[in-house]
C-alpha cells in the first residue's frame, strides 16, 4: 500500500507535455443524467493526467462539459480516442464498443463489462448494491471484494464505509480515509474520473501496480470529502469536487 510519504500524483517532468502526463478518456453522462458527465470529467482534470478527453454523445451532457471545462476535448469514437486510461459508465451513458489493451475504469451501467475479455488491466467501483446487481453477495466485505476480483480477473474498488481494493491475486486494502460526506449523489462519479486521471498519469502495468494507485485515489477522494466537511453542512459532490485540488498539492 502507499505510505504517507509517497505522493498522490507524479512528479510533473521539467520537459514534460500534455501527451507525456497521460490521456484519459471519458464516457459518462447521457441525457437522464447529464451531471454525472460534468462531475466524471471534473475529477479526471485533478487526477494528473495532461489531455482529458470526453466522448460526445448526448448533446445536453456534451454541452455542459465542454461549458464547464473549456480544456477538455470532444471526440467522436472511442477508436479516436488514443487514450493511455479510460472511464467508462458513469451516469449511464451508451457503450458500443470496449477499449482494446487499455487501462479502464468502470463505473455505474459499464461495470456489466467486467466479465468481457480485456488484454488491458480494468478496475471496477461498485457499491455493495451494484455489486449484488453484478452477481455477488456481499457479506464480509473483504472477502466478498477478493471473491468479486478473483471470479472476474478485476481489480475491485468496493465503496463504501472502509472502501475495499482488492487484486485477483488476493491482495487486499481497506482504506478508511473517507467518511459519511461521501455518501450523496455524485461522489462516486467524481471518483470513477480521478481514479481513470490517475491510472494514465502514473500508467501502471500490473495489478498490484494499478490497485496502489486505486488506493491513491480512494484516498485522494476521501481526504477531500473531510476537509470539503470542514467548510459545508451537508457536503455535496461539488464541494468534494472544488476540495480534490488542495488535497492533491499535499
Amino acid at each position: 500500500m502507499p505510505t504517507e510519504m509517497e505522493p498522490l500524483l507524479p512528479e510533473v517532468n521539467i520537459n514534460a507535455h500534455k501527451y507525456s502526463r497521460g490521456v484519459v478518456g471519458v464516457v459518462a453522462g447521457s441525457e437522464k443524467y447529464p451531471g454525472a458527465a460534468v462531475l466524471c470529467v471534473g475529477g479526471a482534470r485533478r487526477g494528473g493526467a495532461g489531455y482529458v478527453k470526453y466522448l460526445s454523445q448526448a448533446q445536453f451532457p456534451t454541452q455542459l462539459v465542454l461549458q464547464a471545462y473549456p480544456d477538455v476535448a470532444p471526440i467522436a469514437s472511442i477508436e479516436e480516442g488514443g487514450a493511455d486510461a479510460w472511464v467508462l459508465g458513469s451516469g449511464s451513458p451508451e457503450l458500443s464498443s470496449f477499449p482494446v489493451g487499455k487501462i479502464v475504469v468502470l463505473d455505474g451501467s459499464a461495470m456489466t463489462l467486467a466479465s468481457t475479455a480485456h488484454e488491458g488491466l480494468t478496475i471496477i467501483t461498485p457499491h455493495e448494491g451494484e455489486a449484488e446487481k453484478l452477481g455477488f453477495k456481499i457479506d464480509d466485505r473483504e472477502k466478498s471484494a477478493l471473491r468479486m476480483a478473483a471470479a472476474l480477473n478485476v481489480i475491485v474498488v468496493l465503496k463504501g464505509p472502509g472502501t475495499v481494493i482488492a487484486t485477483p491475486a488476493g491482495f487486499s486494502h481497506i482504506e478508511k480515509s473517507g467518511g459519511n460526506e461521501l455518501a450523496t449523489a455524485g461522489t462516486g462519479d467524481i471518483l470513477a474520473g480521478l481514479m481513470g486521471s490517475m491510472m494514465a498519469s502514473w500508467r501502471p502495468t500490473t495489478f498490484e501496480a494499478a490497485a496502489k494507485i486505486a488506493i491513491k485515489a480512494v484516498k485522494a477522494h476521501g481526504l477531500a470529502g473531510k476537509l470539503a466537511a470542514t467548510k459545508f453542512s451537508p457536503v455535496v459532490a461539488t464541494d468534494v469536487l472544488a476540495a480534490l485540488p488542495k488535497v492533491l498539492l499535499k
